[in-house]
Protein backbone atom coordinates (compact mmCIF):
# COMPACT_ATOMS: atom_id res chain seq x y z
CA UNK A 1 0.00 0.00 0.00
CA UNK A 2 2.85 2.40 0.78
CA UNK A 3 4.22 1.85 -2.73
CA UNK A 4 0.81 2.73 -4.21
CA UNK A 5 0.66 5.91 -2.16
CA UNK A 6 4.22 6.82 -3.16
CA UNK A 7 3.31 6.48 -6.84
CA UNK A 8 0.20 8.60 -6.37
CA UNK A 9 2.07 11.29 -4.46
CA UNK A 10 4.90 11.35 -7.01
CA UNK A 11 2.41 11.81 -9.82
CA UNK A 12 0.48 14.34 -7.83
CA UNK A 13 3.58 16.51 -7.40
CA UNK A 14 3.59 16.92 -11.19
CA UNK A 15 -0.01 18.10 -11.08
CA UNK A 16 -0.73 21.46 -12.64
CA UNK A 17 -3.95 22.56 -10.99
CA UNK A 18 -3.81 25.88 -12.84
CA UNK A 19 -4.32 23.82 -16.00
CA UNK A 20 -6.57 21.41 -14.13
CA UNK A 21 -4.63 18.34 -15.15
CA UNK A 22 -2.35 15.54 -14.03
CA UNK A 23 -0.39 14.78 -17.19
CA UNK A 24 1.65 11.77 -16.09
CA UNK A 25 -0.05 8.36 -16.00
CA UNK A 26 0.08 6.68 -12.60
CA UNK A 27 1.44 3.39 -13.95
CA UNK A 28 3.70 2.22 -16.73
CA UNK A 29 0.79 0.41 -18.32
CA UNK A 30 -1.90 2.04 -20.44
CA UNK A 31 -5.39 1.90 -19.09
CA UNK A 32 -7.79 -0.67 -20.50
CA UNK A 33 -11.10 0.92 -21.60
CA UNK A 34 -13.05 -2.34 -21.12
CA UNK A 35 -11.85 -2.70 -17.53
CA UNK A 36 -12.54 1.00 -16.99
CA UNK A 37 -16.11 0.63 -18.22
CA UNK A 38 -16.63 -2.30 -15.86
CA UNK A 39 -15.37 -0.21 -12.92
CA UNK A 40 -17.62 2.73 -13.81
CA UNK A 41 -20.69 0.49 -14.14
CA UNK A 42 -19.94 -1.61 -11.04
CA UNK A 43 -21.95 -0.45 -8.05
CA UNK A 44 -19.52 -2.13 -5.65
CA UNK A 45 -16.28 -0.70 -7.06
CA UNK A 46 -16.66 2.65 -8.78
CA UNK A 47 -20.14 3.70 -7.71
CA UNK A 48 -20.00 6.24 -10.57
CA UNK A 49 -23.57 5.61 -11.69
CA UNK A 50 -24.86 6.53 -8.27
CA UNK A 51 -24.40 10.18 -9.34
CA UNK A 52 -23.56 10.07 -13.06
CA UNK A 53 -25.44 8.75 -16.07
CA UNK A 54 -23.98 7.62 -19.37
CA UNK A 55 -24.02 5.07 -22.16
CA UNK A 56 -24.96 2.09 -20.00
CA UNK A 57 -28.24 0.72 -21.38
CA UNK A 58 -27.97 -2.34 -19.13
CA UNK A 59 -28.10 -0.09 -16.05
CA UNK A 60 -31.69 1.12 -15.55
CA UNK A 61 -30.94 3.27 -12.49
CA UNK A 62 -28.42 6.00 -13.20
CA UNK A 63 -27.72 9.17 -11.30
CA UNK A 64 -28.61 12.74 -12.15
CA UNK A 65 -26.57 14.62 -9.52
CA UNK A 66 -23.41 14.91 -11.62
CA UNK A 67 -22.60 15.48 -15.29
CA UNK A 68 -23.57 12.84 -17.82
CA UNK A 69 -20.48 10.88 -18.79
CA UNK A 70 -21.38 10.94 -22.48
CA UNK A 71 -18.84 13.17 -24.20
CA UNK A 72 -16.37 13.11 -21.29
CA UNK A 73 -13.54 12.36 -23.73
CA UNK A 74 -14.50 15.44 -25.75
CA UNK A 75 -14.86 17.78 -22.76
CA UNK A 76 -11.66 16.79 -20.97
CA UNK A 77 -8.21 15.44 -21.85
CA UNK A 78 -6.89 12.28 -20.23
CA UNK A 79 -4.75 14.47 -17.94
CA UNK A 80 -7.81 16.43 -16.84
CA UNK A 81 -9.87 13.28 -16.33
CA UNK A 82 -7.06 11.77 -14.24
CA UNK A 83 -7.03 14.72 -11.83
CA UNK A 84 -10.83 14.79 -11.62
CA UNK A 85 -10.83 11.12 -10.57
CA UNK A 86 -7.85 11.23 -8.21
CA UNK A 87 -8.80 14.37 -6.32
CA UNK A 88 -11.83 16.31 -7.56
CA UNK A 89 -11.64 18.54 -4.48
CA UNK A 90 -8.51 20.17 -5.90
CA UNK A 91 -10.74 21.58 -8.65
CA UNK A 92 -13.93 22.12 -6.66
CA UNK A 93 -13.62 22.12 -2.86
CA UNK A 94 -17.42 21.83 -2.52
CA UNK A 95 -17.76 18.70 -4.68
CA UNK A 96 -19.45 15.61 -3.31
CA UNK A 97 -17.50 13.34 -5.68
CA UNK A 98 -15.14 11.07 -3.73
CA UNK A 99 -11.39 11.34 -4.23
CA UNK A 100 -10.64 7.92 -5.71
CA UNK A 101 -6.86 8.35 -5.49
CA UNK A 102 -6.41 10.06 -2.13
CA UNK A 103 -6.16 8.51 1.29
CA UNK A 104 -5.14 11.48 3.44
CA UNK A 105 -6.97 14.65 4.44
CA UNK A 106 -10.43 13.19 3.90
CA UNK A 107 -13.38 13.38 6.26
CA UNK A 108 -16.13 10.93 7.15
CA UNK A 109 -14.20 7.93 5.85
CA UNK A 110 -15.48 4.49 6.78
CA UNK A 111 -13.01 2.63 9.00
CA UNK A 112 -12.49 -0.06 6.35
CA UNK A 113 -11.25 2.58 3.88
CA UNK A 114 -9.02 4.67 6.17
CA UNK A 115 -5.46 4.88 4.89
CA UNK A 116 -6.22 3.41 1.48
CA UNK A 117 -7.42 4.70 -1.84
CA UNK A 118 -10.79 3.76 -3.31
CA UNK A 119 -9.20 2.69 -6.60
CA UNK A 120 -5.70 1.43 -7.38
CA UNK A 121 -3.49 3.45 -9.74
CA UNK A 122 -4.17 0.92 -12.53
CA UNK A 123 -7.92 1.08 -11.95
CA UNK A 124 -7.73 4.87 -12.21
CA UNK A 125 -5.86 4.58 -15.51
CA UNK A 126 -8.48 2.08 -16.74
CA UNK A 127 -11.31 4.51 -15.90
CA UNK A 128 -9.43 7.37 -17.59
CA UNK A 129 -8.96 5.22 -20.71
CA UNK A 130 -12.67 4.39 -20.81
CA UNK A 131 -13.88 7.95 -20.24
CA UNK A 132 -11.52 9.16 -22.97
CA UNK A 133 -13.42 6.95 -25.45
CA UNK A 134 -16.73 8.72 -24.71
CA UNK A 135 -16.69 11.27 -27.50
CA UNK A 136 -20.35 11.89 -28.39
Amino acid sequence: MKAVLAVLLAGFSACNVAQESLPNPLTGQRGDPARGRAIVADRQTGLCLLCHSGPFPEEPSQGDLAPDLRGAGTRWTEAQLRLRIIDPMRLNPATIMPAYGRSEGLWRVAPAFRGRTLLTPQQIEDVVAFLATLRD
